[in-house]
């Protein structure tokens, strides 16, 4: 029992520091270009994200388990009217997911955004520098960074793309 409690009291004290962790440690310029990498989706398939270039991508970096997360994925749920014929797609990066957890995140929620699952094994977490989560990146059609952050609303995510135009 008092090892339950410890471990409990050491994940509190890891969630709060990382929480309080200033964005600008993790966060990628405005107008870099995106580090590139190369994940399996779920069904195994290798997919690039220099697979994306000429589209509008919102990367999304998180899990299924956090609450966060989970809020992000409602502004995007919000937002995806407003976004369909914009050439925008969801690349979700899961880290330390398994296929299994992943698929029953999203069984339970459709998007008619196009979007594709990937599952990160570690390579993406250590590139982009992830220490707080959701992180979410909106690239241009060159994979420019035009914003990189936390949770997004869904009117501040459609003024977003909307500022970067059609093709």
């Amino acid at each position: 029992m008092r090892s339950v409690l410890l471990k409990r009291l050491l994940i509190c004290q890891l969630f709060t520091l990382l929480l309080t962790l200033p964005l600008s440690v993790s966060a990628l310029e405005n107008g870099a270009v995106a580090p590139d990498f190369a994940l399996p989706n779920l069904d195994g398939k290798i997919v690039r994200l220099a697979d994306f270039k000429g589209q509008i991508v919102l990367l999304k970096l998180a899990t299924t388990w956090c609450p966060s997360c989970q809020e992000q994925t409602r502004e995007l749920k919000l937002a995806e009217g407003d976004l369909q014929g914009k050439d925008v797609v969801l690349v979700e990066v899961f880290l330390q997911e398994s296929a299994a957890a992943v698929n029953s995140y999203l069984a339970g929620r459709k998007l008619s955004l196009p979007a594709v699952a990937l599952l990160d094994d570690d390579r993406v977490r250590h590139k982009y520098n992830v220490y707080t989560i959701p992180r979410l990146l909106i690239l241009d059609r060159e994979l420019r960074v035009v914003r990189d952050g936390g949770v997004l609303s869904a009117a501040e995510l459609v003024k977003l793309v909307r500022q970067i135009g059609p093709v």
